[in-house]
């Protein structure tokens, strides 16, 4: 239930996740709508999560944070001190994934040649002449041993990319979606996991973009139709409790009879 006073806070007075970083552009008659509709409703997280951490390059964010105009001096592409308030939360939720042992995989945009310019060449003609450094993982959610690297060349993680068959390898249902940009790479990837019926959550401040407005916008329609859209913060609780269960079933029979006893 909304508040129609503070369309951008809940009938209790909690921020709604996809304000996080965004503009307050959602109203309350929009949303007024999508009640009514019945859209919104929670899909919840499965038993075994893995974490995607797209395009978090220094191509996307800069060497160090920036306001954005003289980030986008250095990279076309970087969105700014925006994108490294999210790698601090992208971190946090890296240390809980690898401590639970889940998988973590990292769709990425490969250094572009000149074949690969096509339509987005044609759109954003700047994406073609970032420098090879640009293109690195930025340092403090770099890459693992044991971490999945996938090279793409389109928007979706999915696309022309071998990540469902690691997920199904994995036995994973589902993801959590973090990196850049929201209306981008991640909304595609987002749409593309939803259409695999893959349970989906996205970290509202572990996402960034360009424009806090678009950022707002995809983050609530994503949050209507294909995902849980949640902050960090609320989030790890949840994980918490996956990780609770597993232990629980893990334990011996006759552990958690002698348990039950007590």
């Amino acid at each position: 239930m909304s508040d129609s006073t503070h369309p951008d806070r809940d009938a209790g007075g909690a921020e709604q996740p996809w304000t996080v970083g965004g503009a307050g552009v959602i109203d309350a008659e929009t949303r007024h709508r999508y009640e009514l509709a019945g859209f919104g409703r929670p899909s919840g997280l499965g038993t075994r999560p893995a974490l995607l951490i797209i395009d978090v390059q220094y191509r996307t964010v800069g060497t160090r944070p920036m306001p954005f105009e003289e980030a986008t001096g250095e990279f076309t592409t970087s969105c700014g001190e925006t994108g490294w308030a999210a790698v601090e939360r992208i971190g946090t939720l890296l240390r809980v994934f690898r401590e639970n042992g889940w998988p973590v995989l990292y769709p990425h945009v490969a250094p572009k040649r000149g074949y690969d310019a096509g339509r987005l060449g044609a759109k954003v003609p700047g994406i073609m002449e970032i420098p090879e450094h640009g293109y690195d993982f930025v340092a403090e959610v770099a890459p693992a041993e044991g971490d999945v690297l996938l090279p793409k060349r389109h928007p979706s993680a999915f696309f022309g990319t071998p990540l469902t068959s690691y997920l199904v390898e994995a036995g994973v249902d589902t993801l959590v979606v973090t990196g850049c940009t929201t209306s981008g790479c991640v909304r595609s990837s987002v749409a593309d996991a939803f259409s695999y019926n893959f349970r989906v959550a996205v970290p509202s401040d572990a996402v960034y973009d360009r424009s806090p407005v678009v950022h707002e916008v995809n983050l609530f329609d994503m949050a209507q139709k294909y995902a849980d859209v949640s902050t960090t913060e609320q989030l790890l609780p949840r994980l918490a409790a996956l990780r609770d269960d597993r232990n629980q079933r893990n334990q011996p029979n006759e552990q958690r009879t002698e348990g039950s006893r007590r």
